[in-house]
C-alpha cells in the first residue's frame, strides 16, 4: 500500500481564495483534502480526522496560527502531526517563533505550486517513515491499540452524527440521515466485534501456550527471563483478556445505540403502523444522552419517566420520533440558556429535570404524552408565537423557526391529534401531545 498517495492534508486559512489556490495546487496529487477556516475548528478537525499533515495560516481571526500550533502540539492526539506554516511575513523572528513551537517548515505567500508540492511531499515522506519506525517497535500491544483506536473512531463518528441530529431542524430529512448513520455504524461495529472474538480466542491460545512453556521449562535462558521482565509479561498475561473484555462491552454499547438510532429513524410508509410510543421516546433520549449528561458547565439534566401502560399506537413512527426530538431538544436548549446565569454550585442546589409522562384514556381511546421541564418558562410576548413558522429566539444559524410548526403539523394533520403548550415565566414549560390509538 502506498501511504503517500492516500495522505490526508488539513488546510487552515480564513481566506477562501487561499483555500481555493492551495486545494487546486494539490488536487491532482490524490491526497484527501480537509479545510478549516479558523483555529478552533482546526484543532477539533485535527483531533477527529487525524490528518497526516497540516498547512496552517499564521494570521487568522480568533486564535492565530501560533496559538493553534501550540494547542495541537500540547494535545497527545495531535502532537505528532507535522505542521507547515503559511505566511506572507518576511520577518525572521516570526519564522523562528513558529519553528520553536514545533512547526516543521514555512511556505511563503504568494504560493508557488512546485514549492508547495515539493515541501508537502518531503514532510509527508518523513512523517510516514517516522510512523513506520514506531510501528516496528511494537507487537501485541500495537494490535490492541489499533482495536481501541477503531472503537474510538466509531464512537467519535456516532457522537458527531448525534450532534448533527440535535442541531438540525430540517425534520423532513432527519429520518433518512439517522437511518444512514445507523447503517454505516453497523459495518465497522460488526467488523470490530468479529475481530475481537477472533483476537480473544487466539490470545487465550497464546497465553495457554506460554504457560505450558513456563510449566515445562521453569528455568529458561537468562535472555528470555530478562525480556519477560522488560515487557512485564506477567502483567500483560493478566491485563490483555481484561482489555479485550472491556472492548467487547464498548462494542455492545455502540450496537445498542445504533439500534436506538434505527428505531428512531424508522422509514415511514404510506400507511400507519402499530408502534410502541415508549420505545420511540427512549430511542430519542438515547440519541440525546450526551446533551443530558453532566459537563464542566452544569450538572446532569435528569429525565424522570412516569410511563403508564399503553396500547400500540397506529402512527408514522419516524415523524413522531422527530417531534419527540424537537420538543426534548428545545427543553435542553432552554435549560442550558437558563443555567448560563448561575454558578455551578447554584445549579447543583436547584437541579434541572425533564418529566416525561404518558397516560391512556380507555373511554376516548386517546394516548397523552407530557413533556415538562422546570426551566425559566416562556415569556408571554413570545409564547403566542412559538408555533408560527420561522419564529425563533435562537441566534442566526442555530435555529430555523420550523421545529414546532412542523411538529404541530405532524401531530394534528398527519395523526389527527393535538399538540399544545402551557408555560408561565418561572413555572417551566409543558408540551402535551394527544394521539388517537387508531
Amino acid at each position: 500500500m502506498n501511504y503517500l498517495e492516500q495522505a490526508i492534508i488539513l488546510i487552515v486559512d480564513d481566506n477562501p481564495t487561499n483555500l481555493k489556490v492551495l486545494s487546486g495546487a494539490i488536487a491532482d496529487s490524490g491526497w484527501e483534502i480537509l479545510v478549516a477556516t479558523d483555529g478552533e475548528s482546526a484543532v477539533e478537525q485535527a483531533e477527529y480526522a487525524k490528518p497526516d499533515l497540516i498547512l496552517l495560516d499564521v494570521m487568522m481571526p480568533g486564535i492565530d496560527g501560533f496559538e493553534t500550533c501550540n494547542r495541537l502540539k500540547q494535545n497527545p492526539a495531535t502532537h505528532e502531526i507535522p505542521i507547515i506554516f503559511m505566511t506572507a511575513l518576511a520577518d525572521t523572528v516570526d519564522k523562528v517563533k513558529g519553528l520553536s513551537l514545533g512547526a516543521v517548515d514555512y511556505i511563503t505567500k504568494p504560493f508557488q505550486t512546485e514549492e508547495v508540492l515539493a515541501r508537502v511531499n518531503v514532510h509527508l515522506k518523513i512523517h510516514f517513515l517516522n510512523e513506520q519506525l514506531a510501528q516496528q517497535k511494537n507487537n501485541l500491544e500495537i494490535r490492541v491499540e489499533q482495536r481501541t483506536e477503531e472503537l474510538k473512531t466509531a464512537l467519535s463518528e456516532l457522537q458527531e452524527s448525534q450532534l448533527q441530529l440535535v442541531q438540525t431542524e430540517k425534520m423532513s430529512a432527519l429520518g433518512e440521515l439517522v437511518a444512514g448513520v445507523a447503517h454505516e455504524i453497523n459495518n465497522p461495529v460488526s467488523f470490530i466485534d468479529g475481530n475481537l472474538e477472533f483476537l480473544e480466542e487466539n490470545t487465550s491460545d497464546i497465553i495457554k501456550h506460554l504457560r505450558l512453556y513456563q510449566n515445562h521449562y521453569p528455568n529458561p535462558h537468562s535472555e528470555i527471563l530478562k525480556d519477560a521482565e522488560d515487557i512485564e509479561l506477567g502483567i500483560l498475561i493478566e491485563d490483555i483478556p481484561q482489555i479485550i473484555s472491556s472492548m467487547k462491552i464498548g462494542v455492545e454499547r455502540i450496537g445498542n445505540i445504533s439500534n436506538s438510532l434505527r428505531s428512531f429513524s424508522r422509514t415511514d410508509c404510506s400507511l400507519k403502523v402499530a408502534c410502541d410510543i415508549h420505545e420511540g421516546i427512549d430511542s430519542t433520549l438515547m440519541i440525546l444522552k450526551h446533551r443530558l449528561k453532566a459537563s464542566n458547565k452544569r450538572p446532569e439534566i435528569k429525565v424522570v419517566k412516569d410511563y403508564a401502560e399503553l396500547p400500540l399506537v397506529y402512527c408514522y413512527s419516524g415523524q413522531l420520533n422527530q417531534v419527540f426530538m424537537n420538543i426534548i431538544s428545545n427543553s435542553i436548549d432552554a435549560l442550558d440558556e437558563y443555567n448560563s446565569h448561575f454558578s455551578y454550585e447554584e445549579k447543583k442546589k436547584n437541579p434541572h429535570q425533564i418529566l416525561i409522562k404518558t397516560k391512556f384514556d380507555l373511554d376516548s381511546d386517546i394516548v397523552t404524552i407530557y413533556f415538562k421541564d422546570n426551566g425559566p418558562g416562556i415569556p408571554e410576548d413570545i409564547f403566542k408565537s412559538i408555533f408560527e413558522q420561522f419564529f425563533t429566539t435562537k441566534s442566526v444559524g442555530k435555529g430555523t423557526g420550523l421545529g414546532l410548526s412542523i411538529s404541530r403539523q405532524i401531530i394534528e394533520e398527519k395523526h389527527q391529534g393535538k399538540l399544545s403548550c402551557n408555560s408561565s415565566p418561572g413555572e417551566g414549560t409543558e408540551f402535551t401531545i394527544k394521539l388517537p390509538v387508531e
